[in-house]
């Protein structure tokens, strides 16, 4: 024990070590006695001597293995020992392992406290230490139970890390560290595990199950790897020299001691005990490590089928005791050991087995070593060299391991390499289990890397309970999902139920598997999903979904077929209303639409072979191809950026000439006179004739592109829209019903589907001027009658109220009268017609409707309003705006129809017909069909839903305009 620590403590109180400018190296402390202990005396002959020096210092495994073997020429044959150390490290300052390899070498080889300068490689994890005295190769392997390890290793986590990625990467280096335990047990004779404390820790006895397997997996792999190296076939069979023997190293506290009288019989110094406390300490801690590995079937009978054996008949445990707590006991200790290691200086110095022999019997003639009865009949504990050397030297004598028990003992196989070879066969396993290299090892080196799966059952109790635990949660988490579950159903069902599920989940699964089965939860409740459950995602332009699996849409030309996986068909959301034709006096039902040409197209055009296809219309501009193939516009957004200004600029040369006209609303003298009152001057219609002519003045100004019959308008246009683009179809219809004299104000609309009383048209009165009411107010004024135009603010008398025949003639003449009706049409066919935009029309006697209509073209009228017939379920039914009837007289009216339609709140488009500014020609009853659907090429603008307000959804004000044609004069 004295020699051990006594080594140990001079290295960590030495000088400062001297450099050697002229080698390039450094020189251990204690020079001469590292020269009296060497086989070459000092440093001075160190450059001729690089080659021996260099073995004795301490180099990573992979640059021993790379560089050539050097050797002396006489112990060139000699067998080479090989004794590996690993373990684990306690808190203390001063690592334990590399102090064991300093004791046992009696030289400062391993620094006490500095870390080695790149630990991080695969390489450096073993560091090797070729003592050519004593022909013994140390392996020390390091990992993160040791101190520096786990520094390099925590710095290497980055501070975001979860909790399943730090997992991952601590057990990574568990599985890098078992690589390395098995090289190992592969390359070396005897194996050191080293402990910081007394109590034997039973997770070795998990981790060599796992090697042991790891082993019988990669036993192929192996051999394959060294066939061709020059040693025995009971190597190349088994891939290791023989079953190495594994010695247990204890490290204690001050607590057990021998006391001063050596005695420790309970109380009774005369029968004093055979063994110290340290010991019986090892005895016991022998027996149940024994018990456990045997329990575990790591250790059997037969030896060679185990991964280590144990010793039947030699100690295999060692206790090192705590150090001196005195410091002066410390140094003299010191002293003494240091004498003791000096005085055999006469004898000639050897190397090999026989040196150890010449030492061991010096420390036994010294007496301070000696195993004889001493100190009250105790006996003395052994060093650790001893203990380790007794087990070396059967491996350097060739004698061999025969740690087989049983009744047929079968003898294990044995070799002593020399250095050569074993540095050969320790390079292709390094390459193959460590460090792949080479192209022809890559492969084999591969193939370790996939045995390594069956370490996890042993290593990775966590992970193991955590995936039986996530393992019992998923049914209970399938079983959430599918539950309440239609047949088919859309994409927003199937998260809600996956939420669901996942809650279900994250009540019962636990650990580091957590997120990895929570992922397969995901994919087996979507294949769940898609395997013949996903409905079909496509949803109507009125905002309902299809209710039919997951399908694919027949090509022109190509018929649905319902067999094929997935079937093809037409979509289909089962919602069904009824809708009249473009003029209004046919109804049909029409199937809920999902596309804008079906909607706005396909539908009134199949009504029109049965009622309204012969009538007079206006048709509105679509795109005439000029190519076979013509395609659909592209990159609409750059289009819109470049004429945004133009857009601008026609937006605001609008504005003025809507203010001169006879639009209600406006603050001119025009509105007066639509509302039937009269001024006492001509002036405002000389006024009204110049901005008039200032406006047809502006309108040219308006750059129109010639529209592209190579490229379409993929939806409806809107204000938008690129110019010079038109759709395929238009969405608006404007059709003549007949002459005025068709819509009698008496009777009403005579179509099908109106509410009682809700059929008449608004009418709206406007004042004509003309050169015979001219005439006729001159001839009055100079003949000095009483007749005169009507004092503001005063109503006009009706035709059964006058008093004369010339007061007939001027309400004829002065007066003209046109009848404008919003229709509204709900989803049953119940149609209105609106007076307002909370107010339906309700005549209920004859003489036709009352109110005016300019209240309807004074505001923005509503796109959408309640049903005056609500059904019985708590969704509200709305009515849409469907048709505009205009009633033009014949009279010298230009009735200009412009309709603007805002299907959305903000920043939805203005809708309106390809054509603007239409002028409706006299004595004539026409009525313009909205479209039933908006849509744009983003996709459609849906109708409101329940809770949203109506108010966003509006026909803009100033849709009829109405000016006075002068005739020409006679």
């Amino acid at each position: 024990m004295e020699e051990r620590w006594g080594a140990g403590v001079r290295l960590c109180w030495s000088v400062e070590p001297v450099s050697l400018s002229d080698a390039g190296l450094t020189e251990p402390p204690f020079r001469a006695e590292r020269e009296r202990a060497s086989p070459y005396r000092g440093f001075r002959a160190i450059r001729g001597r690089m080659k021996e020096l260099s073995m004795a210092l301490p180099v990573s495994l992979g640059s021993l293995l790379q560089a050539e073997p050097q050797e002396d020429a006489a112990h060139r044959d000699d067998g080479l020992c090989v004794v590996g150390i690993f373990g684990k490290s306690g808190t203390q300052p001063g690592p334990p392992k590399e102090s064991l390899v300093n004791t046992l070498a009696d030289k400062h080889i391993f620094s006490l406290f500095d870390e080695p300068e790149d630990g991080g490689s695969p390489d450096s994890h073993i560091q090797a230490f070729y003592h050519q005295e004593s022909r013994v190769l140390y392996l020390l392997l390091s990992s993160v139970s040791d101190s520096p390890q786990l520094l390099r290793a925590c710095r290497a986590l980055s501070a975001g890390c979860g909790h399943s990625e730090a997992h991952d990467f601590w057990k990574g280096l568990d599985r890098q560290h078992c690589l390395h335990l098995l090289y190992l047990f592969s390359v070396c004779h005897v194996l050191l595990l080293v402990h910081p404390n007394q109590t034997f820790d039973v997770t070795y006895d998990r981790l060599f199950r796992a090697l042991d397997a790891l082993r019988q997996k990669a036993l192929p792999v192996i051999r394959a790897a060294i066939k061709d190296c020059p040693v025995s076939k009971e190597w190349k069979l088994n891939c290791r020299p023989c079953p190495p023997r594994l010695l247990f190293v204890f490290q204690i506290n001050g607590t057990l001691k021998v006391s001063a009288s050596g005695s420790e019989s309970g109380g009774n110094p005369d029968k004093p005990k055979k063994h110290s406390p340290r010991r019986r300490l090892q005895h016991a801690l022998e027996d149940q490590i024994y018990r456990i590995f045997r329990k575990s079937r790591v250790l059997t009978n037969q030896s060679s089928n185990c991964l280590f054996t144990v010793p039947a008949n030699q100690a295999f445990v060692y206790v090192i005791p705590a150090m001196e707590e005195d410091p002066v006991a410390a140094l003299l200790g010191q002293l003494r050991s240091n004498c003791i290691l000096c005085e055999p200086e006469s004898t000639p110095s050897v190397s090999g087995p026989r040196r150890y022999q010449q030492m061991r019997r010096s420390a036994r003639q010294s007496g301070f070593d000696s195993g004889s009865m001493s100190m009250g009949g105790q006996l003395v504990d052994c060093s650790l060299k001893e203990f380790l050397w007794q087990h070396v030297e059967l491996v350097l004598t060739k004698k061999g391991f025969d740690d087989s028990v049983g009744r047929n003992p079968q003898p294990s196989h044995f070799e002593l390499p020399t250095f050569s070879k074993w540095v050969q066969v320790a390079s292709k396993l390094h390459q193959v289990l460590i460090n792949n290299t080479e192209e022809d090892i890559a492969e084999l080196a591969t193939k370790v890397q996939g045995q390594l799966k069956v370490l996890e059952g042993f290593l990775d109790a966590d992970t193991k309970f955590s995936e039986n635990r996530c393992q019992k949660a998923l049914p209970l988490a399938h079983s959430a999902y599918q539950s309440n579950l239609p047949h088919n159903y859309t994409t927003t069902v199937h998260k809600n139920q996956l939420a669901q599920a996942l809650r279900v989940y994250s009540q019962h699964a636990r650990g580091v598997a957590f997120q990895r089965y929570a992922l397969q939860l995901h994919e087996d409740c979507y294949k769940f999903w898609s395997n013949g459950h996903q409905l079909c995602e496509e949803r109507s332009l009125t905002d309902q979904h299809c209710v039919h699996k997951f399908h694919l849409l027949p090509q022109p030309g190509e018929k649905p077929d319902l067999d094929r996986n997935p079937p093809i068909m037409n979509h289909n959301s089962r919602g069904r209303s009824t809708s009249s034709c473009n003029c209004g006096r046919k109804q049909s039902p029409r199937e809920d639409p999902f596309d804008v040409q079906a909607a706005n197209y396909d539908f009134y055009q199949m009504l029109e072979e049965k009622c309204c296809g012969k009538l007079e219309r206006i048709e509105f501009p679509v795109f005439q191809p000029s190519t076979p193939d013509p395609a659909p516009a592209s990159n609409q957004a750059q289009r819109l950026q470049s004429e945004a200004s133009a857009s601008g600029e026609a937006e605001r040369l609008k504005e003025p000439s809507t203010a001169q006209s006879h639009t209600p609303g406006d603050t001119s003298l025009s509105l007066a006179l639509s509302l039937g009152q009269s001024t006492d001057s001509l002036g405002p219609y000389g006024e009204g004739d110049g901005n008039e002519t200032q406006v047809q003045q502006k309108r040219p100004s308006l750059v129109d592109r010639q529209p592209s019959t190579v490229e379409y308008l993929p939806g409806m246009m809107h204000s938008g829209c690129p110019k010079g683009l038109l759709p395929k179809f238009s969405s608006w219809s404007l059709v003549k019903l007949g002459p005025a004299k068709a819509y009698n104000c008496h009777t009403g609309l005579e179509q099908p589907g109106f509410l009682p009383g809700s059929s008449f048209l608004l009418p709206w009165d406007l004042v004509i001027r003309s050169r015979s009411e001219e005439d006729a107010g001159l001839t009055e004024a100079l003949d000095s009658s009483t007749s005169s135009w009507p004092a503001p603010n005063k109503s006009l008398v009706g035709k059964r109220g006058s008093t004369g025949g010339l007061g007939r003639s001027r309400r004829r003449d002065d007066m003209a009268r046109i009848f404008v009706g919003f229709e509204y049409e709900d989803s049953r066919g119940r149609r209105f017609i609106s007076c307002g935009p909370d107010k339906i029309v309700k005549v209920l006697g004859p003489g036709g409707a009352k109110d005016p209509a300019t209240r309807v073209l004074n505001t923005d009228m509503p796109l959408y309003i309640p049903s005056p017939s609500q059904g019985r379920g708590l969704k509200p039914h709305y009515a849409q705006l469907a048709r505009l009837y205009i009633v033009v007289p014949d009279a010298p009216l230009e009735v200009t129809l412009n309709p603007q339609v805002q299907p959305g709140p903000p920043p939805c488009p203005v809708f309106h017909p390809e054509q603007t500014d239409i002028v409706l020609p006299p004595d004539s009853f026409w009525v313009l069909r909205f479209p039933y659907s908006y849509a744009t090429d983003r996709g459609p603008c849906y109708p409101p839903k329940e809770n949203q307000p109506l108010n966003n959804y509006k026909v803009q004000r100033g849709i009829l305009k109405a000016t006075t044609a002068n005739p020409p004069p006679q």
